[in-house]
């Protein structure tokens, strides 16, 4: 609040926040070559304080951020996913503030809720490379 002001009438989207507030990977590219994808400059209290929440949010067990955090984790590294769920997590002040409601926690099992098949195929996989051979029988339901 202290850095934003807490009027988000100045930022017509969260999209137009984020940037703002330097949690939007930078873009430099020339003649098809990349050049960086560090993050922008931008407030440097704000950044700071959004990094202790997404650290804190990343331990949280069997919140939303932390399922996002792992899943970030495995394909990007810890920093570029703690960098995401900083975006996170502004997208969603940018929201309460904007709307007047509180947060609503979506929950740890919120991806494998969201897609069940893809949660499946991933657990097959994970067994499949450790050597198991798996077949999925779906159980019937009760009722």
């Amino acid at each position: 609040m202290a850095e934003t002001g807490g009027d988000m009438a100045r930022f017509a989207s969260a999209k137009n926040l984020a940037p703002w507030a330097g949690l939007c990977p930078g873009h430099h590219e020339s003649a098809g070559k990349v050049r960086s994808t560090r993050v922008r400059p931008g407030n440097a209290h704000l950044k700071g304080a959004l990094g202790m929440a997404a650290f804190g949010a990343a331990r949280t067990k069997g919140s939303y951020l932390q399922a996002r955090y792992k899943r970030l984790t495995a394909r990007r590294g810890p920093m570029k996913a703690l960098i995401a769920v900083e975006h996170s997590i502004i997208t969603a002040i940018w929201h309460m503030l904007t709307d007047n409601v509180a947060y609503h926690e979506l929950g740890g099992d919120y991806f494998t809720r969201r897609d069940p098949e893809r949660a499946a195929r991933r657990a097959v996989t994970r067994l499949n490379e450790l050597g198991y051979r798996v077949t999925l029988d779906p159980m019937e339901a009760a009722g």
